[in-house]
This record gives C-alpha cells, structure tokens and sequence, in this order.
C-alpha cells in the first residue's frame, strides 16, 4: 500500500468549554453556600476574583476550545491558580477550626459541611491542573501536538474501541481527580511525568488530611 493508499489520520474535535466551566462554578458556589463561621471577614473575595477569571477565560475563548494563545493560557492559568490559594487556604482555616478550640467557637455542623465542600472543591481544582498541563493544554492536544503525555488513559491501550482520533477531554482528567482523591492512589489512568505524580501526590494528602479533619471532628461530637 502507497503512502495515498494509506487512510488520512482522524484529527481531534476541539473540545467545548462548558464542562470545564461548570466544574469551576460549582466550586465557586460550594465557596459562597458553605457556612461562613470561623472564616476571614473578606472570604467573598476569592469568590469575586474567580468568577471574573473565568469570565476572561470564555470571553478569550468561547465556544469550542482551539486558541492556541498565550492570553488564553495564562488566563487559565490564572483562574486555576485562583482556585488553587482558595483551597489552601480553606485547608488551613478548617484545621485551625478543628484543632484549636480558641480560635472560633464554630459549630460541628458548619465544620462538616465546610470539610465537605473543601473535598469536591479539591478534586474539581486538581481535574483542572491535570487538564491544562498535560500535553500542553486542551487547544494543544486538539491540533495535535507533539508534547508528550503525562498520563496514560486505558483508551489509548485501546484503540479499536474508542472513536478515531480520541483525545482526553475535561470529564477525563475530573474522573482521574476524583478517583485518586478517594483511593488515594491512581486506578485506571497512570502518571508518567514526575510533575504529574508529584500533583497526584497533592491531591491524595489534601483529600487525606481533610478526612482526618472531618472524622475528629466526627468523633468529638459523637456522645459519650
């Protein structure tokens, strides 16, 4: 079979931008409905900066997402790193309200509802990392990019039984944020670039301690 015989290689569909975006509403909301006692007074601050980011992210890129620019990137990277310091800093005023009794006479309730929602919010921001920097990005991996891959999806072990021309999309790497959140470990999708198990690594110790924060909270207000 000639070179002109041979069949042309399926080039991946730009992913939408919809996904991704109602990920990070859904953290923002999960930040504003969560009870605020024992939070800093301007917690609504993170809140307002995230949502003007993302805003920037779609105006620069609606639709399907193909602008291989670097506006475009570093506004992501902006929006992530956003949700990011949020989380951290969520993290740390949920063990602060735990461990120490001085700090806030926060009640259980609003500490288990806050636990709970710093947990999703960690596996939404940490979909996010792993979908913006492996293989340089969605707009990358949708030309075709050559920059290698930092994970190993079962798909790609698999080809005869996934579309010509699959790429990994945003609902991908939430499922691999969520699986190494609750297994604290990878499942079905493997990191093969140290920034990537090093990010997993993360992921599992803040999904971990946040456990531990919740069930001591759990147990201390268990009757006697």
């Amino acid at each position: 079979m000639t070179t002109d015989d041979a069949a042309p290689i399926a080039r991946p569909t730009p992913e939408r931008r919809w996904p991704m975006a109602t990920a990070v509403l859904a953290a923002i909301v999960l930040q504003v409905i969560t009870p605020h006692a024992g939070r800093l007074k301007l917690w609504w601050v993170f809140p307002v900066l995230e949502v003007a980011a993302l805003l920037a992210v779609i105006v620069r890129d609606p639709g399907r997402i193909d602008r291989r620019t670097r506006q475009a990137r570093r506004t992501t990277l902006v929006l992530i790193g956003l949700l990011t310091v949020g989380t951290l800093g969520a993290l740390v005023v949920l063990a602060l309200d735990v461990v120490d009794k001085s700090y806030s006479n926060v009640g259980a309730t609003a500490l288990l509802g806050r636990g709970a929602a710093l947990w999703v919010t960690n596996v939404v921001v940490f979909s996010l990392w792993f979908w913006d920097v492996d293989r340089g990005g969605a707009a990358e991996r949708a030309a075709g990019s050559k920059i290698p891959p930092s994970f190993g999806f079962p798909e790609e072990a698999m080809p005869d039984l996934v579309p010509d021309g699959w790429i990994p999309r945003y609902p991908d790497y939430l499922f691999l944020s969520f699986t190494n959140a609750t297994a604290f470990s990878p499942t079905d999708t493997l990191p093969l670039r140290i920034w990537a198990k090093m990010t997993m690594m993360v992921e599992s110790v803040i999904s971990l301690i946040t456990a531990i924060l919740v069930i001591a909270r759990a147990i201390n207000v268990l009757p006697g």
